[in-house]
């Protein structure tokens, strides 16, 4: 059983900053790539920024130059620093990674965590 728990959302105004955590726990033989999403209403399920074991890293143009993805090998853990928020990031960030487990280190899966809602006020 593998989980993925994020934390660090909340309400911000406009032009604050937040940091999002994603902590991977369970039988978790590697993970090869993690990942931030967001959904909203108004808006499907994109991809914000994704980072790889090896340090390699995209981001959607839309938050090029004010989110920074990194992460914690060590901790199986990614974070989002989210820098001059703009109403239009308001949505629920899930968690992403693509990994291997113990029992099977050569399959991989993808598991998603449950989202924690981001807001930012105008």
């Amino acid at each position: 059983q593998v989980q993925l728990v994020e934390s660090g959302g909340g309400l911000v105004q406009a032009g604050g900053s937040l940091r999002l955590s994603c902590a991977a726990s369970g039988s978790i033989f590697e993970i090869s790539a993690m990942a931030w999403y967001r959904e909203s209403p108004k808006k499907q399920r994109e991809l914000v920024a994704h980072i790889t074991s090896g340090a390699n890293i995209f981001y959607s143009d839309s938050v090029k130059g004010r989110f920074t993805i990194s992460r914690d090998n060590a901790k199986n853990t990614v974070f989002l620093q989210m820098n001059n928020l703009k109403p239009s990031d308001t949505a629920v960030y899930y968690c992403n990674a693509d990994l291997s487990l113990l029992s099977s280190p050569d399959e991989e899966y993808e598991v998603w965590g449950q989202g924690t809602q981001v807001t930012v006020s105008s």
